[in-house]
């Protein structure tokens, strides 16, 4: 069984995987538009979005302060494809999206909806940072623009999200998508 996270993730996860796939290892200490991380620390990010909302969909705690710098151990990249696909599953329990996460008082809906948005805000950030194309579904990015709604003040206090960058209201979903984020979707490295 689905569920509208797990729809969502497996539309992200793919795009998010070859795009990790596809970074070289020369490409690992380039910055990327979000500048607390480097490509290799964004993709390190990444891995353990991937692990701890596998935990959060059980309903487990998980600890961010935790980190493992991935990229470092032989195979990271096959592994982090392996832990992306965990995710979608562990999302696909429609239990995964019921009640409030204790230590974090927010619905568990809402944070499933945090995990998409870190594979494909996130993705994107990888994509522009390597040069690589990359187009995550309309579904996925008008998922993100109702989460920026509920979520985007609260998240921007939080330190989640950047101020936002203004984007021309007649340009494209992802651009205005990024800008509420705090991304330049016209940002270079």
């Amino acid at each position: 069984m689905a569920t509208k996270t797990s729809e969502l993730l497996a539309a992200a996860v793919p795009r998010t995987v070859a795009l990790v796939r596809a970074v070289g290892d020369d490409q690992l200490d380039l910055p990327t538009p979000c500048a607390d991380y480097t490509v290799g620390g964004l993709i390190n990010h990444v891995y353990d979005v991937a692990v701890n909302f596998q935990r959060l969909a059980a309903g487990q705690e998980t600890d961010w302060s935790v980190t493992t710098d991935h990229v470092a151990e032989p195979g990271w990249r096959d592994r982090f494809a392996v832990e992306a696909d965990r995710l979608v599953v562990a999302w696909a329990d429609p239990a995964s999206e019921e009640g409030v996460a204790p230590a974090m008082g927010l619905p568990r809906s809402t944070l499933g909806l945090m995990g998409v948005a870190d594979l494909v805000v996130h993705g994107w950030d990888l994509a522009r940072a390597t040069g690589q194309p990359y187009e995550p579904t309309p579904e996925c990015v008008g998922a993100l623009h109702r989460f920026m709604d509920e979520m985007g003040p609260t998240g921007r206090k939080m330190g989640a999200f950047g101020p936002e960058v203004p984007v021309d209201a007649a340009g494209p979903e992802l651009d205005r998508l990024l800008g509420r984020t705090g991304r330049d979707p016209a940002w270079v490295g």
